[in-house]
C-alpha cells in the first residue's frame, strides 16, 4: 500500500472525527477478540495498516489516520451523525471508509446559508477479493483478517478512499451521514475549491 504521494493536495483540511467514533474495526493480534466491525466480530489487522493517530496521504489526499478514543473505538458506523466542519468553500469531501457490503446512500450537505443538499456516498465492500465496485482508485489493503479467535490468512479486507462532490459554491458548514450502519468511516478530509497541487 502507498501511504505517501509525491504530490499532495495543498489546502486540504483533515477533519478530526474521533468524537463520533462508536465502533472498533482495527485490532492487534493480541486483542483481536475486541474487534466489532461486523456481526462476526471481524477486524482489520493493525500491523498491516498505518500507525494509529498519524497523518497519511492516500491518492494525494492527506488524512488523519484514526487514533482510538477512550473506549477503543476507531471508526463510526453511519447513523445520521451530524459532523460540523470548518466553515469554508469546498469542492470535495474525501473519506477513508469501508462497508460490510457495497453500499450507496445519500448524506446531506448543510451550508451556512441554510441550504441542504443530498449527495450519494458510495463505498465498496470491505470483503476480501472483492473489487472496488464503485471504482475507488485508492485503498488500504490487508493480507489477513482478524476473527475473535484466529487470524484468517490470505483473506485480506480493504478500506477505500471515497469522495462526495460539493456542488454549491457557498460555504459548507456540516454534513449529516446516512442511516446505514453497514458503512464505516475512519477519516474525513475536505478539499477546497481550486486547490493548488495534484489533481484528485
Amino acid at each position: 500500500m502507498t501511504l505517501r504521494s509525491a504530490l499532495e493536495v495543498q489546502g486540504a483540511v483533515p477533519v478530526p472525527i474521533a468524537s463520533h467514533f462508536d465502533n472498533r474495526g482495527i485490532t492487534r493480534q493480541e486483542d483481536k477478540a475486541r474487534g466489532e466491525f461486523n456481526i462476526w466480530f471481524n477486524s482489520f489487522p493493525a500491523e498491516q495498516l498505518p500507525p494509529v493517530g498519524g497523518r497519511i496521504t492516500l491518492g494525494a489526499v492527506p488524512f488523519l489516520f484514526p487514533a482510538r478514543d477512550d473506549h477503543g473505538h476507531d471508526n463510526l458506523r453511519c447513523g445520521e451523525q451530524c459532523i460540523e466542519l470548518p466553515l469554508g468553500r469546498y469542492d470535495w469531501i474525501y473519506l477513508i471508509a469501508a462497508s460490510e457490503r457495497r453500499s450507496e446512500d445519500p448524506l446531506h450537505l448543510r451550508y451556512a446559508d441554510g441550504s441542504l443538499d443530498p449527495e450519494w456516498l458510495r463505498v465498496s465492500d470491505f470483503w476480501p477479493e472483492t473489487p472496488a465496485h464503485f471504482g475507488e482508485p485508492d485503498g488500504l489493503h490487508c493480507a489477513d483478517m482478524h476473527y475473535p479467535r484466529h487470524v484468517q490468512r490470505a483473506m485480506g479486507p480493504s478500506v477505500w478512499r471515497s469522495r462526495v462532490p460539493v456542488t454549491r459554491e457557498t460555504e459548507l458548514a456540516a454534513i449529516s451521514l446516512p442511516d446505514n450502519p453497514a458503512i464505516h468511516v475512519f477519516a474525513l478530509t475536505l478539499v477546497p475549491a481550486n486547490p493548488i497541487g495534484a489533481s484528485v
